[in-house]
Order: structure tokens, then C-alpha cells, then sequence
């Protein structure tokens, strides 16, 4: 079945780094849109990042998050760069045959990973 597992994620000070690591297996990885999301406490489920040919940023995270891809691994991963208290939340891993789904409502999620940063 398809599986997308999450990991990386944790407790940073702001300006700080982190780099999460999604492993997808049950699909055939290459051919899928790949991207990330995030939910704050209290908040919507929000995109993040997305990749497919090309790659496509929300404008929060902009200059600072870099998505890439390793369709030899099936992994997908996010470098995160100059963290801010408000990137804090639950960073998930989400994948479509679409990119266009990718950034909204994906038909594949993973379970989440924290992602902490502190002022």
C-alpha cells in the first residue's frame, strides 16, 4: 500500500536549520507531483512547497525552503533555512499524480513530523 513517512523533523532556535525527509513507497514515485504542508496549533492546514519538473513555493517560505527530489531513493525532502517561530507546526509529506492537487487537496498524505522553533 502507498506510504509516505516523514521524518527530520524537531525542536530549533530561530535562524536555525532543519532538513525533513519524506520515504514514499506503493506508487511509482517519479511520475508524481510531490510536496509539503503544514499546520500550525489552531490553524488551517496550509501548502508549503511543491515539486514536480519545476518546484513551487508559498510566499511565507519563499528564499528560505528549498524542496528537491531523489527519484532513485523515492524520497522527497525539504531544507528549511532561517526558521521562524511561525514555520512551527506539523510539516506533512503529500503526494499526486497532478501538481495542481499537490497544492491543494493531494490523494496521498503522510502522518507529520514536528517541526518546533523557539524565539
Amino acid at each position: 500500500q502507498v506510504q509516505l513517512v516523514e521524518s527530520g523533523g524537531g525542536l530549533v532556535q530561530a535562524g536555525g536549520s532543519l532538513r525533513l525527509s519524506c520515504a514514499a513507497s506503493g506508487f511509482t514515485f517519479s511520475v508524481y507531483a510531490m510536496g509539503w504542508f503544514r499546520q500550525a496549533p489552531g490553524k488551517e492546514r496550509e501548502f508549503v512547497a511543491a515539486i514536480s519538473g519545476d518546484t513551487h513555493y508559498a510566499d511565507s517560505v519563499k528564499g528560505r525552503f528549498t524542496i528537491s527530489r531523489d527519484n532513485a531513493k523515492n524520497t522527497v525532502y525539504l531544507q528549511m533555512n532561517s526558521l521562524k517561530p511561525e514555520d512551527t507546526g506539523v510539516y506533512y509529506c503529500a503526494g499526486d499524480t497532478i501538481i495542481q492537487r499537490v497544492r491543494t487537496l493531494p490523494v496521498y498524505w503522510g502522518q507529520g513530523t514536528q517541526v518546533t522553533v523557539s524565539s
